[in-house]
């Protein structure tokens, strides 16, 4: 079962501007899980709330959060960008966390998690990306769309998941663009799962293959769901996630 209440209150950690991000922290044992929710989502979401319960069930500690913009945390989403968020997230973690961690990233998460591995270095002991979308501003916008974001335009789509529109700024696009990562060897060495379905209608699970690929990296497994779509929400997907991070948190302590 999945305790859907949190393990920890809801804290606040205050930016050098005076925004908050908000965010749960449980102590535990091992690295910390850190997971880095998707675009437009949060830490309500089921599979942070099932990382939580299963973090807590073990012993090991656990930092959910929601990025400034989103959720509970201050500040507009549309000033939000990964560089934006990286440097928050970093800031966070060295506030919350004194040991290494393992970033489990969503969708958009498991883009930022990329850049965040980058600036914390050995400190993160292993990554998890979960339907991960590198360079989703370059591979998933068309040509029409990416004129009007580089004229400063905002760009709406289609949302399967809610009411309201997905917009998407000028100021992300461009930001995103600068920080792209599948066309150039991605420094990080320690050991990577992937998670990704291939009914995804998102994320082609090919994304998943080409981050493998690029992540410098020799342990690295993708695990494929023929039937999974993009949220991997679903309980069975869950608990292979799970069983998933279970494994790569074996090795991690062998090691």
């Amino acid at each position: 079962m999945i305790n859907p209440e949190p393990a920890a209150p809801v804290a606040r950690f205050t930016l050098p501007d005076g925004r908050r991000i908000a965010h749960v922290h449980t102590p535990g044992q091992g690295p910390t899980l850190v997971f880095l929710p998707g675009y437009r989502s949060d830490m309500g979401g089921s599979k942070a709330q099932a990382l939580q319960a299963w973090a807590q069930a073990r012993g090991a500690g656990c930092l959910l959060f929601d990025y400034t913009g989103c959720g509970q945390s201050d500040g507009d989403f549309a000033d939000g960008t990964l560089s934006r968020w990286c440097d928050e997230l970093v800031a966070l973690i060295d506030h919350c966390v004194a040991g290494r961690v393992v970033l489990i990233g969503s969708s958009m998460g498991g883009w930022l998690m990329l850049l965040v591995a980058e600036r914390l270095g050995a400190r993160v002991a292993g990554l998890v990306g979960i339907a991960a979308a590198p360079d989703f501003t370059d591979w998933g916008i068309d040509d029409a769309d990416r004129a009007r974001l580089a004229a400063g335009q905002v760009v709406l789509e289609d949302n399967p998941y809610g009411p309201d529109p997905t917009p998407t700024y000028s100021g992300f696009w461009a930001d995103g663009q600068a920080q792209r990562k599948l066309d150039a060897p991605i420094a990080f060495a320690g050991p990577v799962r992937l998670v990704h379905g291939q009914a995804d209608p998102d994320v082609p699970w090919q994304i998943a293959l080409r981050l493998g690929q690029a992540l410098c990296s020799a342990d690295v497994q993708t695990v494929l769901i023929k039937d999974g779509d993009h949220r991997l929400s679903r309980r069975a997907d869950i608990a292979l996630v799970l069983a998933t991070l279970a494994e790569l948190l074996q090795g991690i302590a062998e090691s």
